[in-house]
């Protein structure tokens, strides 16, 4: 017994003397304490420290895990009021990196015992917090200095709340300057809302998030749901990230919505081409970790103007340049969606897109500069289908297909096919942007467009059996469409068997030129083509008419002259020889002047239509004829009015003879007239 009070009295004494200290430390003025705090922790971070305000100390009642003896030890409760941190010499920010009105935290006093300072709860008031990013060397402001000596003691934060924070982001070199404000709402999760710019853009947008200290767990699911406004983009992300501490997996419902798939280069470094307003929705997974990010959207879908478009792209990270790679398809194509790759749209669709380009009134040719400063940020492998073509009735393409690589700057669409009027039209298209200016290189090459299928509204072309074959060899240098079309040389070549021409043919297609032409040779009604074949020299954008024959059951028609690809003008000559009377009214050559946009056709009535000319056009037309020849499919059984004429142009032919009176003699073989 004497035993059990002697060990009685000597816990009594404990406690006792336990309870006086609490006491006296409750009572302590913790403000003395201010200078040897203050101190310490300017030592340990190498920054300027102070508590403006009180510190005061309380006991509170242990946290819920407590349990037997230990929940009867009661825990410190700090508080300190205006609290602030200072910032590194370089920061361009202001003195300070932190401050709060007030910290509040307790401490487990138990884990002390084995050299682990547990914080069980940490409050912070309207902290305001700047996080700044050096524009010219590696280093941050939230980056401490370390201590030469290791220390024994950990450190571990249980729970986080932030009330009424602000957290400034300052990146100068990729002009962001943007604040988020925080508040953790009463499910332990956190409110908020972000305002400011990032990469010279305007930001803005909130959400919600799971709990701060969430960031730290390993394996398991912070929850996401955000909305951002970035420029004239939206994004909406709705899902988890697995394993935050690591940022090593995302697992999100993401939509975009923007004025042009290129505005997203500025944020995200994604090299997409211009495109009218557009909306995706998908799903994106994928790993975030620090220099191998590896993203997939997938199966996702959405709308590009007024077309649809859906596939899976996968983003990979890797040296010397990011990778975007994956499968694009539209299964409902409407082509003047087209236009803003080109250029070509409209002044108010590209001012739609933040496109500033003023199309020249005079110019048809696109002019708007190529974005090849981009090209080099990162490489592609994108291959895209069209099933389904909205067009307009004078444009009877049917489907397309494309392989779109970019390779260090190097752009190439290899092969861009096109489904036209039952054939096909082949490209191998090339420009490379690793030179200023850009080059670029375009083979085509046109088989099997059936005549009555080019120009499906026409009635009278329907009975015509006849197809188009082409082929085009170009290399250019420029910036833009209408520069790499203004300085190309090369060689065009078509030819087209048995169909129809008539001014409502031309019509149907918006060839209002070609119209007044047919019009003013045969009159307004249709006219059985046998067959057209031309030949253009291409030099420096300037095309020149090696030959162009159209025969028809009524004349022989040559063209002669140019087209300047550069200023955009017209100086081509028209020649009809007619077969019979029914143009026997047309004595003069037609002529073709002025710009794409604005052409004039007239009859040059200087010169007089010579008989024989039927004979002449083939004299003309024969040094080509082989070349022409290769464009014939063979076994094509259509062609044979275009086989004859050109069998005929390479035989020898006699001149004609010579007029009466003091009429100037023919033209020889190789003369234009």
């Amino acid at each position: 017994m004497r035993i059990l009070k002697i060990t009685g009295g000597v816990l009594l004494a404990l406690f006792a003397l336990l309870a006086l200290a609490l006491a006296l430390l409750s009572v302590f003025d913790w403000n003395r304490a201010r200078p040897s705090i203050e101190s310490r922790v300017s030592e340990a971070t190498g920054r300027a420290f102070a508590i403006n305000g009180d510190l005061s100390l309380a006991w509170v009642r242990p946290g819920g895990e407590a349990a037997g003896w230990r929940k009867w030890v009661p825990w410190p409760h700090l508080r300190a009021k205006d609290v602030g941190l200072g910032n590194p010499d370089w920061a361009s920010t202001g003195r300070e990196m932190a401050r709060a009105q007030q910290i509040d935290v307790t401490v487990n006093p138990l884990a002390l015992l084995q050299h682990h300072i547990m914080l069980s709860s940490l409050i912070l008031t309207e902290p305001n917090l700047v996080l700044e990013q050096d524009a010219e060397e590696d280093r941050n402001n939230w980056t401490f200095k370390k201590s030469d000596t290791p220390s024994d003691w950990t450190v571990a934060l249980e729970d986080l709340h932030i009330l009424r924070g602000n957290v400034r982001f300052v990146d100068r070199k990729k002009k962001a300057d943007a604040t988020v404000r925080l508040d953790t709402v009463t499910d332990g999760n956190v409110k908020w809302e972000v305002a400011g710019r990032f990469n010279g853009e305007p930001i803005s947008g909130g959400g919600t998030s799971g709990g701060l200290l969430g960031l730290q767990q390993k394996n398991a699911r912070y929850p996401v749901d955000a909305m951002l406004k970035i420029g004239r983009t939206t994004i909406e992300v709705k899902g988890a990230l697995t394993d935050p501490v690591h940022l090593s997996a995302l697992d999100v419902n993401l939509k975009i919505l923007g004025a042009s798939m290129a505005d997203l280069f500025a944020f995200s470094g994604l090299l997409l081409p211009d495109t009218p307003k557009f909306s995706t929705e998908g799903h994106l997974v994928g790993n975030l970790k620090k220099g191998s990010i590896n993203l997939r959207y997938d199966h996702f879908k959405g709308r590009v103007g007024s077309s649809d478009i859906g596939g899976t792209l996968e983003f990979v990270q890797h040296s010397p340049r990011s990778l975007l790679r994956g499968d694009v398809e539209s299964k409902l194509l409407n082509l003047k969606d087209l236009g803003a790759l080109l250029g070509s749209d409209s002044a108010e669709e590209k001012k739609k897109r933040g496109n500033t380009t003023v199309q020249p009134a005079d110019k048809a040719l696109p002019i708007e500069k190529f974005k090849s400063d981009r090209w080099s940020k990162m490489d592609v492998d994108v291959h895209f289908a069209g099933h389904e073509i909205i067009r307009t009735t004078g444009l009877p393409i049917e489907k397309l297909s494309t392989q779109i690589k970019m390779d260090n700057a190097m752009l190439t669409l290899s092969p861009l096919d096109f489904g036209v009027a039952r054939g096909t039209l082949h490209m191998d298209l090339t420009v490379n942007g690793r030179q200023d200016p850009a080059q670029g290189t375009l083979k085509l090459n046109a088989r099997g467009l059936e005549i009555s299928k080019l120009f499906p509204t026409v009635k009278s072309m329907q009975a015509s059996l006849g197809q188009l074959n082409g082929a085009a060899d170009l290399r250019a240098t420029g910036n833009s469409p209408a520069a790499l079309l203004g300085s190309a040389n090369g060689e065009l070549k078509a030819l087209v068997s048995q169909g129809t021409v008539s001014k409502f043919i031309l019509e149907a297609i918006g060839l209002n030129l070609g119209s007044v032409v047919v019009t003013k040779i045969f009159g307004d009604r249709p006219v059985k083509l046998n067959c057209m074949a031309t030949d253009f020299d291409i030099k420096n954008g300037l095309m020149t008419a090696k030959s162009f024959i159209v025969d028809t059951e009524d004349a022989s028609i040559t063209v002669d002259g140019t087209i300047d690809l550069a200023k955009e003008r017209l100086h081509l000559g028209i020649h009809p020889h007619s077969k019979g009377i029914r143009l026997i009214s047309l004595r003069s050559p037609l002529h073709i002047e002025g710009t794409f946009k604005h052409p004039d056709v007239g009859v040059d009535k200087g010169m007089v239509a010579l008989k024989g000319g039927g004979a002449i056009a083939l004299g003309v037309f024969a040094a080509p004829a082989a070349a022409l020849l290769a464009l014939i499919n063979p076994g094509q059984v259509e062609a044979a009015p275009c086989v004859a004429l050109l069998e005929e142009a390479r035989k020898p032919i006699k001149p004609p003879a010579k007029p009466a009176g003091n009429a100037p003699a023919k033209a020889t073989r190789g003369e234009k007239h």
